[in-house]
């Protein structure tokens, strides 16, 4: 039975059309992750699925354990990752409620524990000349055409430290740079997927406008988390289609450490 892990805020506690089983508490090495996995079965599918910043949103994204919560996937044995996350439009043609699925990403933090190799002696250099598993990607494309639901198939997505909104000069710097999109949470929850050979792919919510793209108006948390209500059914019946539906390429995913380790 294939396993797949979802990974998400709030809103996706509760996936209608699958089977819930309860919830699993799992210790990892790394820690605690965010908060219990709840788990759910299809016919053919077990189902892990994490709040990233726990289940009453008390992790900010510079407190989450990154580590604990993508090796926590791992030791259940997931093979794929769906992630969905909240993010500000930076590309002008973006609006509140498109959902993107993000091709590219650019990583601004400056965050600790970032990797799974961090001895000394243990130098890996992870490939991310394909950043998401294109296997997953096109599953996740065909699943939301099949939903009738519109799904904007590229965007670059960066990431910064939070936990504050940027400034519009940055935004304004980020846009040069070639990010549609601003974020808080894909990195290192991206490159940990990748380091443990899990295929990982991630769709992104327009909650706002950036800072800065709509003049003189004020960014708040309430409007993020209202947009994200407002689209979890959306995101809910991709994640159903995409259970059920079989056809899923072959990747390379899990060959990533090939080549990646240093040696003389």
């Amino acid at each position: 039975m294939k396993k797949i892990g979802i990974i998400g805020g709030s809103g996706l506690e509760n996936i209608a059309g699958l089977s819930f089983c309860g919830e699993e508490y799992i210790h990892t090495p790394y820690g605690d992750p965010s908060d219990k996995y709840k788990v759910y079965k299809s016919s053919d599918a077990e189902i892990y699925a994490l709040s990233r910043h726990g289940n009453d949103h008390r992790f900010a994204p510079h407190q989450i354990n990154y580590k604990a919560n993508i090796y926590g996937f791992h030791q259940v044995q997931v093979s794929e990752i769906l992630s969905f996350s909240a993010v500000g439009g930076i590309n002008f043609n973006y609006k509140n409620g498109d959902l993107v699925l993000t091709d590219d990403a650019i990583d601004n933090t400056n965050r600790s524990d970032i990797t799974f190799y961090d001895k000394t002696g243990s130098v890996i250099h992870i490939d991310m000349s394909i950043p998401f598993c294109p296997s997953v990607r096109a599953k996740l494309k065909e699943s939301a055409a099949l939903c009738g639901i519109d799904l904007i198939d590229k965007g670059t997505y960066i990431c910064t430290n939070g936990p504050r909104f940027e400034t519009p000069a940055e935004i304004k710097m980020y846009r040069i740079w070639g990010a549609d999109m601003v974020g808080m949470t894909l990195f290192p929850e991206l490159t940990l997927s990748k380091e443990l050979g899990i295929c990982y792919a991630n769709i992104s919510l327009i909650t706002n406008a950036a800072s800065g793209v709509e003049e003189n108006r004020k960014l708040t948390s309430d409007e993020v988390i209202e947009e994200a209500k407002r689209n979890t059914l959306k995101i809910t019946k991709i994640i159903e289609q995409y259970i059920k539906y079989d056809k899923r390429e072959s990747c390379e995913c899990k060959n990533i450490l090939q080549g990646a380790a240093v040696s003389k």
